[in-house]
């Protein structure tokens, strides 16, 4: 018997605005533990293929697996045979065959995820790539309802390099009606331009507001702020100079100031003294430990919609 089609999520992008959605708002039923009995993954065979370090997602997705009823087989970076040259179409052919999904982080783009996600038998999750990180996208999202009850008229202050973690920030809060986001980049280090006129098209069908500068002067008042490490995981900067520019897009206690009520986020992990002051981090309106959790809950989420998509009704 044919197993049935599995669900890709290589980009958020890839999803409709329909499992967006539920997969956020899934993720938030897992946080709030209303669905802790459910194993949808019951029998299935989950493959975690990492070839960067990596602490929350790695986990997230190996706990989530495990909790949801899946047995977990790990990859490290150099178990393959695509190290002695075998395509990544032929390691895909053969996954699919005994995975049900394989959750990868990869070196470079997403082509080898593409690769990979040509063909129906396996899913395959993005857990990183270098251009869009969406399960982290995914968790944002998740913690943003754990927190404020909703997504929709939201307003997020990015700071800092326009990376794979604000790539894909962008491309899902401009699917949500009145939300706004205002990138605040370091000149030279700003969000890809596709990824930015992708979640520019986006807003003219949400009513979403999103806008990009280089410099830290009149800052809105915002819901969140939210900041990234400024080494971004397995990048090198190409300037020498790079924390020069960065430095005045430190977010500390005056930047949250500028917005009285907003919580702070962060992907993780951080550097306290260079992107975010301890004060903010460790501080009471940081919930950066909890979005950290969160991305486990949103895990449970996407694997779930991988292999089931959403329940009928």
């Amino acid at each position: 018997m044919p197993r049935p089609l599995r669900r890709h999520l290589i980009s958020i992008d890839d999803l409709t605005d329909r499992d967006l959605r539920w997969i956020v708002q899934r993720g938030a039923q897992y946080a709030a533990g209303e669905c802790e009995n459910a194993r949808p993954l019951n029998d299935a065979v989950v493959g975690v293929l990492f070839r960067k370090t990596s602490t929350r997602t790695r986990t997230a997705f190996s706990a989530g697996a495990l909790r949801l009823g899946a047995r977990l087989i790990t990859y490290g970076p150099g178990d393959l045979q695509e190290n002695t040259g075998e395509t990544a179409e032929d390691t895909a052919a053969v996954l699919s065959r005994m995975l049900d999904v394989l959750v990868a982080r990869t070196v470079g783009s997403e082509q080898e995820l593409r690769a990979y996600a040509d063909q129906q038998r396996m899913a395959v999750v993005n857990a990183m790539s270098a251009a869009e990180h969406p399960t982290q996208a995914l968790t944002d999202l998740t913690t943003l309802v754990g927190r404020f009850g909703r997504v929709e008229g939201l307003r997020v202050l990015y700071v800092g390099e326009g990376n794979n973690t604000a790539s894909a920030l962008a491309l899902a809060l401009s699917r949500f009606p009145g939300t706004e986001l205002h990138l605040r980049t370091p000149a030279g280090y700003g969000l890809e331009p596709s990824y930015l006129e992708s979640a520019r098209t986006q807003t003219k069908a949400s009513g979403a507001h999103i806008e990009e500068r280089h410099d830290m002067a009149d800052l809105p008042q915002v819901d969140v702020v939210y900041t990234t490490r400024w080494q971004t995981t397995g990048t090198v900067k190409p300037d020498p100079d790079w924390r020069r520019i960065f430095a005045p897009f430190q977010v500390d206690s005056a930047v949250l100031a500028a917005s009285p009520g907003a919580v702070f986020m962060h992907d993780l992990p951080a550097h306290r003294g260079e992107e975010v002051t301890a004060e903010v981090l460790d501080g009471p309106d940081s919930i950066a430990f909890e979005q950290a959790e969160n991305k486990y809950h949103s895990a449970r989420a996407v694997l779930e919609w991988c292999l089931h998509g959403i329940p009928a009704g």
